[in-house]
């Protein structure tokens, strides 16, 4: 007779729902078949996890792997090892910075083959919506897109074909027929009026430093930009998603739309929570990002909210590119965008459990449960439950400095090299499969699959 389980993770301390407790999960077919006490004999296979915790997998929302057409900024085979040395077990992969941009049905056909048995962890695609594309929003649905991804703001590629920043009459029309599909659009929310015209001041003084970069793209920027799309959303009935939300100020202005009844939900990023706009002299061209790190009391503010159950979820919005595009004096040039994919959940459970006292099971519910629920991947996603897919990370409560070395990313511009983090990703288990182990690093084939949602995220 067979072996009841093909794997046993025993003796860890298991983040659930709503508690922690010690417990042993047992995995046949890639999904978790049983919870409790279980014997070693039974299983093909154990992993010790004593003194550690056991959590669900991250869902990483938003990561930019930039192909097709940009590989040496990243490729999925690098990015999508380095989400799963962090825990990471299912991202969606956005639809720039490729060349073509994933925003007509050939585009997303393209991106399949290319993330078919090359990517580190399961997967989903966002659509775009840009100017002129709208006939091409229904044929990206059919095809199984997770979303569709705009901006209220230029989206910085420079090369031809990038994508684009859409207009308010493209936007009202696009959350029109985003509606009509049943889908959710994530929005990049920052007015390009009140951007353009503070940049345009500092051009014409001179100025071109990293604070002056900052004061271009203020938080009342971001709070006009949520304002209006919350506006359209009402107009058109358009579930929405606000990605990289920076500011408290428009947690605030979101949450109230939510409790009016709107479909709308938001995320923020660890650089949001773990740096402040002093690091951009400190740390240097690697911490630029839009919108731009804030001030402490917006890094508080944001732990607030979280504490208060008002940010439904946190993405690493790992946005890539070579090391020259972020070489320049002239911080208008530099490319805007932090790479770490890899320190997510470090992150959000070290600094957020660890540091400030928060609980693991709302931690994890940022990082998992909700993204799962949003997105319609649940109850197969998100949670350590029996029936759902064996997808977890094996995480260790210690200490350790982050070294370059560490890292899997393609170039390793990391703005937290040199950090010390409380904590650290021991193993990732991907549908039953060590796919990451911290003495021998990817330790499987790639094997991650294409996720589909349920109409409209469940």
């Amino acid at each position: 007779m067979g072996a009841t389980f093909e794997l046993l993770i025993q003796g860890g301390r298991v983040v659930f729902g709503d508690r922690v407790e010690q417990a042993d999960i047992g995995i046949r077919e890639g999904v978790i078949a049983a919870i409790g006490k279980l014997p070693a004999e039974e299983a093909e296979s154990v992993l010790r996890a004593d003194g550690h915790v056991v959590v669900p997998g991250m869902i990483d929302v938003h990561v930019h792997f930039n192909e097709p057409g940009l590989e040496d900024w990243e490729g999925i085979p690098t990015g999508s090892a380095a989400l799963a040395a962090g825990g990471c077990t299912a991202y969606f992969d956005m639809p720039l910075n490729g060349l073509p941009p994933t925003t007509t049905l050939a585009a997303v056909e393209q991106k399949k083959r290319l993330l078919a048995g090359r990517s580190n962890a399961d997967y989903a695609l966002w659509g775009g919506l840009v100017p002129g594309n709208l006939e091409e929003l229904a044929p990206m649905a059919e095809a199984g897109v997770i979303g569709f991804k705009a901006f209220m703001s230029a989206a910085g590629g420079k090369q031809e074909g990038a994508f684009r920043e859409v207009d308010d009459t493209e936007l009202y029309r696009g959350m029109q027929e985003i509606a009509r599909l049943g889908k959710i659009l994530a929005l990049h929310a920052e007015s390009e009026a009140v951007i353009r015209a503070l940049a345009a001041d500092k051009a014409r003084r001179g100025l071109s430093g990293p604070a002056d970069y900052a004061r271009t793209r203020p938080v009342y920027a971001e709070l006009e930009a949520v304002r209006r799309a919350l506006f359209f959303a009402e107009q058109t009935g358009c579930a929405l998603h606000f990605v990289h939300i920076s500011s408290p100020e428009a947690v605030r202005e979101i949450g109230a739309a939510k409790r009016a009844g709107l479909d709308v939900t938001l995320e923020t990023c660890p650089h949001y929570l773990t740096l402040t706009e002093e690091a951009l002299e400190e740390i240097g061209p690697v911490a630029k990002c839009a919108p731009p790190l804030r001030t402490r009391k917006e890094l508080e503010g944001l732990w607030q909210a979280i504490a208060q159950g008002e940010i439904d979820m946190i993405s690493s919005d790992h946005s890539p590119c070579p090391p020259d595009w972020k070489a320049s004096d002239d911080w208008f040039e530099i490319w805007g965008g932090i790479a770490a994919a890899q320190n997510s959940l470090e992150l959000v459970l070290g600094e957020g459990h660890r540091v400030r006292g928060l609980e693991l099971p709302l931690l994890c519910r940022l990082l998992s449960a909700n993204p799962a629920r949003r997105f319609g991947l649940a109850p197969c996603k998100g949670e350590i439950a029996v029936g759902a897919d064996a997808d977890v990370a094996v995480v260790e409560f210690a200490p350790y400095v982050l070294r370059r070395e560490h890292l899997y990313d393609r170039h390793k511009q990391n703005v937290y090299i040199g950090k010390t983090m409380h904590c650290r990703v021991r193993q990732t288990v991907l549908r039953g499969t060590v796919v990451y182990d911290l003495r021998k690093g990817i330790v499987r084939p790639a094997e991650g699959r294409l996720l589909a949602p349920l109409p409209k995220g469940g």
